[in-house]
């Protein structure tokens, strides 16, 4: 495909509307809809003192909705983080101000590496590299000197967790323009909501003008991928990043842009498209996310859904209420208590779940049938049968008729716990398991991908005997540290940062020594990844990300959710015998909270 039909030249109108406010805030009740709440900006001096019954507003500046404020819950939270409240530091006597705290030789190193992976487009920082050794390897060059938007989410993070917003606002925009292009492989169009798996940019030749040449953005949208997979998950962590950057800049005008409204209807337009599929999960072909090579995991696999379910609030909380979109946010609450149902009921198993499978009777044609996906007990695999603690449990990779995928995967299941779209105690479980499988799951350098890995014949008939996905490395058993910091974020969403500091302390000084490595191998994670790139920022940054909401964890909130009651009346009405019946809200805490786990 010629460069021309595929990029187009930037276009200074993206960033207009570039000033970042730097006040607290109060909010309004929108005159145009009931359930929207605008930022009105108010000078904190003669900011009123807020009314509890009328005007719910916690100490940080968030508002709660008064049809939403139950008594004895948790308020959610729709609103910004600025200004970032201070930890208590030792105090400058002359400046009066905290000490900042000194950066270690690892993370001076990973920010310097961090600015040198920027990448410029008209003279815009629009993104990073996702190596920076790209072409080291053998001479191979394949895509790492590209801007991926899942490799770039990390990056993102550290960037807006240090206070430096345009270099995301910018990537949020210019990969938006980027969903509308023409992508055809093999003279089929994919559809138009698909976001860019990566782009780079070029030079090219001004039309009619042979001598001048212009920067061009030259997308992937699969097309050029090792097995032409489409990358699903792109769309889903470009609406997350999207939220991300407004409740930590305050600037919500981006949101309502007309374009940004259009672009995440696109995306979810896609998703919730009709098919022949029964269940509220997302299906897709193997390939489609993080591991993006043959593993096994097409159909329902636990790291969509997780996604798809945190984009899916990020939507419902962003899309601005009128007559255009009603539908689309109607669809959106019903396939949200849907997906968490399912993915709660059916995805997690622990030592009792586990049990109740072992005895599932099999060929049950009834509606009120226990082993609805007809799974063989024969299907539990060895190696579970004495992993599984007694303490905790975790979700499973994958659940389709007669096929449950019981290998434990890191992303699912942490992306599930800051979510919420496991239960409280289903969260705690996950982090109980890792704890205590801190020798599996973490070892020599954090995270494992997924474990345990395919091994012997189940290798060779799962992957088709993938050289790249042996046994114990990259995406089959390999240890990705790029995982740190969705581990942190889940260990403080659960008030359990010691553990998160337990495994940067682990990976810090070895991925300093080893020259931030993309991945590791052997079961413990003690080898650096034998066709590992060096200087992979996304482990560079998702390092630096661990150590900032460390730092910083009541910032971890721009990225998680709390349990929704409003979410959970259509579960509890599933749990119920008579399912068609209406349920209240308590009933769903109680049944939810109490029963799900």
């Amino acid at each position: 495909m010629a460069i021309a039909s595929t990029i187009r030249p930037c276009c200074s109108h993206l960033f207009l509307s570039q000033i970042i406010p730097k006040y607290p805030y109060n909010f309004s009740k929108s005159q145009k809809c009931p359930h929207r709440y605008e930022v009105v900006a108010q000078a904190a001096s003669t900011a009123p003192a807020p009314n509890p019954t009328r005007d719910p507003v916690r100490s940080t500046g968030s508002v709660t909705p008064p049809h939403i404020l139950l008594q004895g819950l948790k308020p959610l939270v729709f609103t910004p983080l600025l200004p970032f409240p201070e930890k208590t530091r030792p105090v400058d006597p002359v400046r009066h101000e905290p000490i900042p705290r000194t950066k270690s030789v690892a993370e001076r190193e990973a920010w310097k590496l961090l600015n040198q992976a920027v990448v410029n487009y008209c003279g815009k920082p629009v993104g990073t590299v996702a190596a920076a050794d790209a072409g080291a390897f053998k001479g191979e060059l394949l895509n790492y000197d590209q801007v991926f938007i899942r490799d770039f989410v990390p990056s993102a993070l550290a960037f807006l967790l240090k206070g430096e917003t345009e270099i995301v606002r910018n990537f949020l925009l210019h990969t938006l323009q980027l969903q509308s292009w023409e992508k055809t492989v093999d003279c089929y169009s994919p559809g138009q909501g698909l976001m860019p798996a990566s782009f780079k940019v070029r030079t090219a030749p001004i039309d009619g003008n042979a001598d001048a040449e212009e920067e061009v953005l030259d997308p992937d949208f699969g097309e050029s991928a090792i097995g032409r997979v489409a990358p699903v998950d792109s769309g889903l962590w470009w609406i997350i990043l999207l939220r991300a950057y407004g409740k930590i800049t305050g600037d919500f005008s981006l949101h309502e842009r007309v374009d940004v409204q259009t672009g995440i209807k696109l995306i979810l337009n896609l998703c919730l498209s009709d098919g022949f599929d029964m269940f509220p999960t997302l299906l897709v072909t193997d390939g489609s996310c993080m591991i993006d090579r043959r593993m096994g995991i097409h159909g329902h696999p636990l790291e969509i859904q997780s996604l798809f379910y945190s984009a899916l609030r990020c939507a419902r909380e962003m899309l601005t209420f009128n007559e255009g979109s009603a539908n689309l946010i109607r669809a959106i609450k019903s396939r949200l208590s849907a997906l968490s149902f399912h993915v709660r009921e059916y995805y997690w198993v622990d030592l009792k779940k586990l049990n109740e499978i072992y005895r599932y009777k099999t060929e049950e044609y009834s509606q009120n049938a226990t082993n609805k996906f007809n799974i063989y007990p024969e299907q539990i695999p060895a190696w579970l049968v004495d992993w599984i603690p007694d303490r905790g449990g975790y979700l499973i990779g994958n659940v389709q008729p007669a096929h449950m995928d019981f290998r434990f995967f890191s992303l699912g299941n942490l992306w599930a716990i800051a979510s919420s779209l496991t239960t409280p105690k289903q969260a705690e479980g996950i982090l109980s398991l890792i704890e205590e499988k801190w020798d599996d799951l973490i070892g020599t350098m954090p995270l494992k991908i997924s474990y345990p890995a395919l091994e012997s014949d189940e290798w060779r008939i799962t992957t088709g005997s993938d050289p790249k996905n042996t046994p114990w490395s990259y995406h089959n058993g390999g240890s990705w540290p790029t995982l740190l910091w969705q581990f942190t974020l889940a260990c403080i969403k659960m008030g359990r940062p010691d553990l998160a500091q337990r495994a940067i302390s682990t990976a810090e000084k070895r991925l300093l020594d080893d020259n931030w490595p993309e991945y590791y191998d052997t079961p413990t994670g003690r080898f650096v990844g034998k066709q590992s790139r060096l200087y992979q920022t996304w482990t560079v940054a998702g390092f630096l990300t661990s150590k900032l909401l460390l730092e910083k964890p009541e910032l971890a909130s721009i990225l998680t959710f709390e349990e929704d009651l409003e979410l959970l009346e259509g579960c509890a009405c599933r749990l119920s015998r008579n399912g068609r019946t209406r349920c209240s809200r308590q009933a769903a805490r109680s049944q939810l909270l109490g029963n799900c786990a």
